[in-house]
C-alpha cells in the first residue's frame, strides 16, 4: 500500500482534473466560442436581418452588379472588389455588402448590396473607398450591369 502511495506523489499526471471533469471543462470552453460576438453599434443585427430573410425597412434598396473582368485582370479586380466590403459593410446605412464569385462563367462577380435608402448609397458613391474604386473600376472591367430592387416579401 505504501508503494502505491509514493508512486501517486511521483506520477505527473496526477496533478491534471479527473476524466470526470473534463467533458464539463469542454462544455463551458465550447460555451464561451459559441457566444454571439458583437462590434460596434447594432452591428450584429442589421446584417442578419438581412440575411435572416426579414422584411426591411420601407426604404431599402438592394443593388445587384454583375461585373466581368477584362482578359487577364480577373485577379485585380476580386482585390479591388474585396478591399470595398470592410469598409462598406462599416457604413451607418449599409445593411449588407456582399461579394460572390460565379462558379460557371470565369472572370465573373457578382456585388449583392442591401441599403437603408437610395440616399445611404449615393453617400457611400462619395466616400473615399469607393472614389478609389471608382477611378480604377474602367481598366479592369469588361462589362458592369447594376439594377437596384425593392422587396415585395
Amino acid at each position: 500500500m505504501g508503494e502505491r502511495i509514493r508512486w501517486e506523489r511521483m506520477n505527473p499526471l496526477a496533478v491534471l482534473p479527473s476524466w470526470s471533469t473534463i467533458p464539463a471543462i469542454m462544455a463551458k470552453r465550447k460555451a464561451k466560442r459559441a457566444a454571439p460576438r458583437r462590434s460596434g453599434k447594432n452591428r450584429g443585427s442589421r446584417v442578419s436581418r438581412a440575411s435572416r430573410n426579414e422584411k426591411l425597412p420601407k426604404d431599402a434598396v438592394t443593388l445587384i452588379v454583375i461585373l466581368r473582368a477584362r482578359e487577364g485582370q480577373e485577379t485585380l479586380l476580386e482585390a479591388e472588389l474585396r478591399a470595398l466590403v470592410n469598409p462598406s459593410r462599416k457604413e451607418e446605412g449599409c445593411l449588407a455588402y456582399n461579394l460572390y464569385r460565379s462558379i460557371d462563367t470565369p472572370g465573373a462577380l457578382l456585388l449583392h448590396e442591401v441599403w437603408a435608402s437610395r440616399e445611404a448609397h449615393a453617400e457611400h458613391t462619395r466616400l473615399p473607398h469607393f472614389l478609389r474604386w471608382n477611378a480604377r473600376k474602367d481598366a479592369l472591367l469588361a462589362s458592369r450591369d447594376a439594377n437596384f430592387w425593392k422587396q415585395i416579401v
